[in-house]
C-alpha cells in the first residue's frame, strides 16, 4: 500500500506508517497535473492546508482509500466528491486543539495589552510606556462564536481568568454550555455582549463573511480574535473597524488567502496583531496530528472503523471489538438477500436483535448496505453506501430490539420493492463463528463463505439425490448442506456450501425438474 504525503508532517507520523509496512512517498511541491500524476497509484493521501484535494484528484486516484488531514480544518478537501468516489476523509481534531486554544488566549492578551507594538518600538529604541493603556480581561465578557473543541478549551481557560462567557453555536446543547459556564445566546446577542470575541468555526458557505461591517458595528469598543479560518471575518471590514476606532483592536492568525498578500488591509493597521497561521504550530501538536492520521490510515487499510472519519460511519475504539464480528456478517447477509431477490430493490431493512441491539451499529448498517448494493454492480463501499441509497431513493430502516428468541444476537437484512421482500439473518456461534441461520423465513445453518446454492423445492423423495448427482456430474464438490422445510411434503429449502461455482447449464438442469421451485446461485467472494 502506498501513502502519498503532499504537505510536511512530523516524522513520528511518517515513521508509524513505514513501521506498518507501507510505502511512504513525500512530495511537498506538487500541484496541478503533477499532483494528479503523483496520486494516481496512491492508496492514501496525507495533506495539511497547503494541498487542494478536488474532484479531479479523486478521479485521478482510482485506488485511493483515505485522505487524511493532519489537523482539523478540511475546507481544502471536496468531501462530497470523496464520498461519491468511496474515499474516507479523516482529520485529527484532537491533536492541535490545545495548541489552537492557547494561541487564541495568547492573541487575546497580545491585542488587549498591545504587546507586539510595544515590543517593536522598544527594540527600535523608544520607551513608549505612556502610549499604551491596556485592557484587563478579568471582569470582561467573552463572546465565543463556535463552541466546539477549540471553543470549549478557550472557554475553560478564559473563564478561569474571571471572564463572563456568552456563546453562539446552533449545534450544541444548553446543558453542555452550562457545564462550561457559558450562556447560549443568538448570534446578534453574542456580538452585542462581547468585549472580546473569539471565532472557532470552519469556513463553509454559511460561515464565509458571517462577521462583516454590520456585525462588527455591534461590538463598539471591543476586540476580535480569529484563529479559526480566514474568510469567516471580512478582512477589509475588520481593518476599517479598527482603523476608525469602532473596535479597540483585533488579532488575526488566519487569512482568506495564504500566504497573505503584502497589500492585505489587516497588515496596515497598527492595532491589529497578526501571525502567520501559527495556531497549531507547536512541536507536541504536530506530532499528535501526524500520529493520529497515521493510525487512522492503518485502520482504513485494515477495514476497521476510522476514528475521525468525516464522511463514513465510525465507532468508539472501546466498542469496536464487540461490533467487529457483525460487520462482515451484515455485509454477507446483505449480499445473500440481494442475490435472492428478483425485484427492483427500493427498501432495505436492517434489524438487530439481542445483545447487538445495545451497540452503536452505524458502521454495521453501512456494511449491510454495501453488501446489498455490491451484487447490483454498483461501485460501493461503507463510505458511499448510505449516500447511494439516498440518491437512488432507497428507503433504509434500522430496527433494534433486545428480545431474541433463539440467538444471543441476530442481524437480519431484508430487501424489498414495497410488495415482496426477502431477508437473510446471521448470528455468531461460539462467539466468533459466523452463520446464516435464516433465509426467507426458513431455518438454515450455512457457513457464509465462497459459493452457495439455494434451492427451493417441494419436499419429495429423490430431490436431494437429483441435486447431488447433477453437482457431482459437473465436478462441483459439496462442502456442506442444510435442508429445512415448512411441513412434511410441503415447500422446503436446501442450502449448499460449494467449493466452486455451478455451471449455468447445471443450474438449468436442476431448475427443469418439476419438484424444483427455484434455484439461486450466491457468490460471496470471501473464501478463507
Amino acid at each position: 500500500m502506498k501513502v502519498l504525503v503532499t504537505d510536511p508532517i512530523a516524522d513520528a507520523g511518517l515513521d508509524r506508517l513505514r513501521e506498518a509496512g507501507y510505502e511512504v512517498e513525500t512530495a511537498y511541491d506538487v500541484e496541478g497535473e503533477s499532483l494528479l500524476d503523483a496520486v494516481s497509484d496512491a492508496n492514501a493521501l496525507v495533506v495539511r492546508s497547503g494541498t487542494d484535494v478536488t474532484e479531479a484528484v479523486f478521479e485521478a486516484a482510482p485506488d485511493l482509500v483515505i485522505v487524511g488531514r493532519a489537523g482539523i480544518g478540511v475546507d481544502n478537501i471536496d468531501i462530497d466528491a470523496a464520498t461519491d468516489h468511496g474515499v474516507i476523509v479523516a482529520n485529527a481534531p484532537e491533536g492541535n486543539v490545545r495548541a489552537a486554544a492557547e494561541h487564541t488566549v495568547a492573541m487575546a492578551f497580545a491585542t488587549a495589552r498591545s504587546i507586539p507594538q510595544a515590543h517593536v518600538r522598544l527594540r527600535a529604541g523608544e520607551w513608549a510606556k505612556g502610549d499604551y493603556l491596556g485592557t484587563e480581561l478579568n471582569g470582561k465578557t467573552l463572546g465565543i462564536v463556535g463552541l466546539g473543541r477549540v471553543g470549549q478549551e478557550v472557554a475553560k481557560r478564559l473563564g478561569s481568568l474571571g471572564m463572563e462567557l456568552v456563546a453562539y453555536d446552533p449545534y450544541i446543547g444548553q446543558e453542555r454550555a452550562e457545564q462550561l459556564g457559558a450562556e447560549l445566546v443568538d448570534f446578534e446577542a453574542c456580538l452585542e455582549h462581547a468585549d472580546f470575541l473569539t471565532v472557532h468555526t470552519p469556513l463553509t458557505p454559511e460561515t464565509e463573511g458571517m462577521i462583516a461591517e454590520d456585525e462588527l458595528a455591534l461590538m463598539e469598543g471591543g476586540y476580535v480574535v480569529n484563529c479559526a479560518r480566514g474568510g469567516v471575518v471580512d478582512e477589509p471590514a475588520l481593518a476599517a473597524a479598527v482603523e476608525d476606532g469602532t473596535l479597540a483592536g483585533a488579532a488575526v492568525d488566519v487569512f482568506a488567502d495564504e500566504p497573505v498578500d503584502a497589500d492585505n488591509p489587516l497588515l496596515a493597521v497598527e492595532d491589529i496583531v497578526v501571525t502567520p497561521h501559527l495556531g497549531a504550530a507547536t512541536e507536541a501538536a504536530q506530532e499528535h496530528v501526524a500520529t493520529s492520521i497515521a493510525d487512522q490510515i492503518v485502520a482504513a487499510f485494515n477495514d476497521e472503523p476510522v476514528a475521525n472519519a468525516l464522511n463514513a460511519p465510525s465507532i468508539d475504539e472501546s466498542a469496536f471489538p464487540r461490533v467487529q464480528p457483525y460487520i462482515e456478517l451484515a455485509e454477507t447477509a446483505g449480499k445473500i438477500a440481494a442475490q435472492m431477490f428478483d425485484g427492483r430493490v427500493s427498501e432495505v431493512r436492517v434489524r438487530y436483535e439481542g445483545d447487538i441491539a445495545d451497540e452503536d451499529v452505524e458502521f454495521v448498517t453501512a456494511s449491510a448496505l454495501k453488501g446489498v448494493f455490491e451484487p447490483l454492480e454498483w461501485q460501493v463501499n461503507a463510505v458511499n453506501a448510505p449516500k447511494i441509497a439516498e440518491e437512488r431513493g432507497i428507503e433504509v430502516t434500522e430496527e433494534k430490539t433486545r428480545q431474541s428468541e433463539d440467538f444471543q444476537s441476530l442481524v437480519t437484512v431484508t430487501v424489498g420493492d414495497g410488495t415482496d421482500s426477502i431477508g437473510a439473518s446471521g448470528s455468531l456461534f461460539a462467539g466468533d463463528d459466523p452463520r446464516i441461520v435464516r433465509l426467507d423465513g426458513y431455518r438454515v445453518d450455512a457457513v457464509p463463505h465462497g459459493q452457495m446454492l439455494v434451492v427451493r423445492n417441494y419436499d419429495r423423495p429423490g430431490v436431494l439425490g437429483l441435486i447431488g448427482t447433477v453437482l457431482g456430474d459437473n465436478d462441483v464438490n459439496i462442502a456442506g448442506m442444510f435442508n429445512g422445510r415448512e411441513t412434511v411434503g410441503g415447500e422446503a429449502m436446501t442450502v449448499y456450501n460449494l467449493d466452486e461455482p455451478v455451471p449455468d447449464d447445471a443450474v438449468e438442469q436442476i431448475r427443469t425438474d418439476e419438484r424444483i421451485i427455484d434455484v439461486k446461485q450466491i457468490t460471496l467472494g470471501n473464501d478463507d
